[in-house]
């Protein structure tokens, strides 16, 4: 181990729970959903046939209770990991004020390589580009086509996970990037009962996987894997989890803010969703509203996992690239692909 690896002074498994930053993170959760129920006045304008037989009450409550699981999922990892010497993720980035210039350089590159999606897509004849392929989870009225979906994966991959990961590997270890395991046996009896839990979950409550053909299955599942791994996976994991992590707890010195920063980083990548509308002011507000509720919480534990292991590809394994991309999306590739 390195001195990343044995703070003097490690976050107590409490704070994250203790921490003035979470009261006011609840208050603005509070704020954003009477913020929709205000402008939805009843409907919400999403294109979403997964939760479209939804009542109303019930699509405003699905992001709260997701918040709800995150936080016993947090629990379950604070379980598995609590006699493990917490890692430093701060001793990993630079000081403060490289720290700041960096992470700022790369927040700006990141919106702009979202910006390009915009445009790249459209340029193409396809929807514009996020960090989900539309359709991803929740479906959409018109799946993407395969080249659309090709596309996507490329541009993410080259933009957010190659370009990056090259710039900073020049200056920065993988150890320093959140990219090597300090505890491997242990990282992998995490990520196994992380995956499994969520796994379950996934499986009872979204269980779209059963109704394709054991031959569909052989096909839709692997590809599945193969797009969102390079897609959404791996520039999640790079641009926000390796690179931007260690800085966040280098400026902030608050495990609950960096895991809170790291959850509103992962929303805003997301800006632009498949099932997003923006046909009028009200339509575009309740989206971006939603792509808050939506994808806060889910970025959280991504980085709480990575701040308890010091690993970012353990949430990668163990909360993104099986669950939810494979267990959930898989039926919607092999109605991408044409595969029965």
């Amino acid at each position: 181990m390195t001195s990343a690896d044995t703070p003097a002074r490690a976050p107590k498994g409490r704070s994250f729970l203790t921490s003035p930053v979470l009261l006011w993170g609840a208050v603005a959760w509070v704020a954003l959903n009477l913020a929709a129920l205000s402008l939805a006045g009843g409907y919400l304008p999403f294109d979403r046939p997964a939760l479209a037989g939804f009542p109303f009450a019930a699509q405003m409550a699905v992001p709260t209770i997701g918040m709800i699981q995150i936080f016993a999922m947090m629990g379950l990892v604070w379980r598995l990991t609590r006699r493990r010497a917490p890692v430093d993720m701060a001793a990993r980035a630079p000081e403060k004020r490289r720290a700041a210039w960096e992470t700022a350089g790369l927040l700006a590159y990141a919106m702009l390589g979202q910006a390009g999606g915009w445009l790249v897509g459209p340029a193409l004849g396809y929807r514009a580009f996020s960090f989900h392929l539309a359709g991803t989870l929740v479906g959409c009225s018109r799946l993407a086509s395969p080249g659309e979906a090709i596309t996507w994966c490329v541009y993410n991959f080259i933009v957010f996970a190659v370009i990056p990961y090259v710039w900073f590997r020049r200056r920065y270890s993988n150890l320093q990037l959140n990219l090597t395991s300090v505890a491997p046996m242990s990282d992998a009896f995490v990520i196994l009962v992380v995956g499994a839990v969520e796994g379950a979950t996934e499986f009872l409550t979204l269980p779209g996987i059963t109704k394709l053909s054991p031959h569909a299955l052989m096909l839709a599942g692997p590809l599945s894997f193969l797009l969102f791994f390079f897609g959404a996976v791996l520039p999640t994991m790079v641009l926000i989890y390796a690179i931007l992590l260690p800085r966040y707890m280098k400026l902030t010195g608050s495990v609950t803010a960096t895991a809170i920063l790291g959850g509103l980083t992962y929303a805003v990548m997301h800006l632009v969703e498949g099932w997003s509308s923006f046909a009028s002011p009200r339509d575009t507000l309740l989206s971006l509203i939603f792509v808050f509720l939506t994808y806060t919480s889910p970025g959280m534990f991504k980085a709480y996992f990575t701040l308890r292991t010091g690993n970012a590809w353990a949430h990668a394994i163990g909360y993104h690239a099986f669950a939810p991309h494979v267990i959930v999306d898989a039926p919607m590739i092999a109605h991408v692909f044409g595969i029965e």
